[in-house]
């Protein structure tokens, strides 16, 4: 990816509240499964985006220090302001950085986090790489695109396939899970309105609005292009996949 388009999906992005589905109480259901008896509780959020769910995990985790982590720096540039406006920022640090060279010491996080993000190194090794960084009885909480059923349309199929071979069924990155070193808590599928209301819907005026301002940029056209066979794709298959929040405890 060329610098400047790297740029332009950051600026895109930054626009929208959440950079993936998901809602507020998608990630408060999903906290709901943590146990955490320190009165200090340490945690990194990998791929972050601009913050929505890291300043809920500050907000509903009292004395908690969060370390909030993406690669694009316009999204943690927004996020240290969100959590700066919400008296927050003595709790919440963003820092730009590589979910593939996280800048944590080994057994110094109670908790790590991703939402929608961890396909970015894949699955297995992300969940495998950062058991490194969590305490022991530490929790892992990441939601990752999954099969929710045995068989599919070969359009489907073909698609996902090439985008992410890595999806699979939710039996399966359980499965995962447990050869990686974690006790499952917990794995439930997200509600479709994380994709409709909290994700596609917002897109919609942004696109136009977005290609007004570039017009004829071929990278711009390319990307919205993506975003909008993605969302029909959904639209025509969700019954077939969606996002699955899984929950794990360091053994």
């Amino acid at each position: 990816m060329e610098e400047s388009d790297f740029e332009l999906l950051g600026e895109y992005y930054s626009m929208l509240e959440r950079q993936g589905p998901g809602s507020p109480e998608t990630t408060l259901k999903a906290l709901s499964f943590v146990e955490v008896q320190r009165p200090i509780v340490r945690i990194a959020d990998i791929g972050c985006g601009t913050g929505a769910h890291t300043l809920l995990l500050a907000e509903h985790l009292p004395g908690s220090q969060v370390t909030a982590l993406d690669l694009f720096p316009v999204f943690i540039e927004q996020l240290n302001a969100n959590a700066a406006q919400a008296g927050l920022q003595d709790r919440v640090k963003g820092i730009t950085g590589n979910m593939e060279a996280l800048p944590f010491e080994p057994d110094s996080l109670d908790l790590i986090w991703s939402e929608g993000a961890i396909y970015n190194i894949g699955f297995e090794r992300g969940i495998r790489e950062w058991r490194a960084f969590l305490k022991t009885g530490g929790y892992l909480a990441v939601s990752e695109i999954s099969w929710l059923t045995q068989e599919r349309p070969s359009e489907l199929q073909d698609y996902w396939a090439a985008a992410y071979p890595e999806i699979n069924t939710a039996s399966a990155k359980m499965a995962q899970m447990e050869a990686a070193g974690y006790t499952p808590r917990a794995a439930f599928i997200i509600p479709e309105n994380c994709w409709t209301d909290h994700y596609y819907s917002p897109q919609i005026a942004l696109r136009e609005a977005f290609l007004e301002k570039y017009p004829g940029n071929p990278a711009v056209k390319a990307f919205i292009e993506n975003d909008r066979a993605e969302a029909d794709l959904y639209e025509r298959f969700k019954q077939y996949y969606s996002y699955v929040f899984y929950i794990g405890q360091k053994v």
